[in-house]
């Protein structure tokens, strides 16, 4: 095949890599950092992974999504504290700043965001 992102694997994976925030890039254009896929003992295609930075953003545009694309600030304290849920069972708040981030784009302040966190603590113990 002579454009690798024609190949069949890069369409089967096409639904991940954009799920992910990750990118096709062919072997020939490929660095280091790259992962090289293989199809039948060869080299197919190369993955461009993202930067961590920018996972946390697509996580709060997933959110966006979920939350029927309204704006996460105008979303109500009952939302905003699942949001904050699926972030922490997503690893959001693994990301340095994370919780910062998350503040911003909830519209609250981070002790809001500490004290949803803590909230979510205390109903898996209890």
């Amino acid at each position: 095949m002579s454009n690798a992102l024609e190949h069949p694997l890069a369409a089967a994976i096409k639904p991940l890599l954009d799920a992910v925030g990750a990118t096709p890039v062919p072997v020939d254009e490929a660095k280091s950092d790259d992962v090289l896929l293989e199809w039948d003992g060869a080299p197919a295609i190369a993955v461009r992974l993202p930067h961590l930075s920018s996972a946390l953003d697509r996580l709060l545009a997933e959110m966006t999504r979920q939350f029927d694309g309204r704006p996460l600030d105008e979303l109500d304290r009952w939302e905003k504290q699942r949001v904050v849920a699926l972030l922490e069972e997503r690893g959001a708040f693994t990301v340095r700043h994370g919780v910062e981030t998350v503040a911003a784009a909830l519209g609250v302040s981070r002790f809001t965001v500490y004290n949803y966190l803590n909230r979510q603590d205390g109903s898996k113990s209890g």
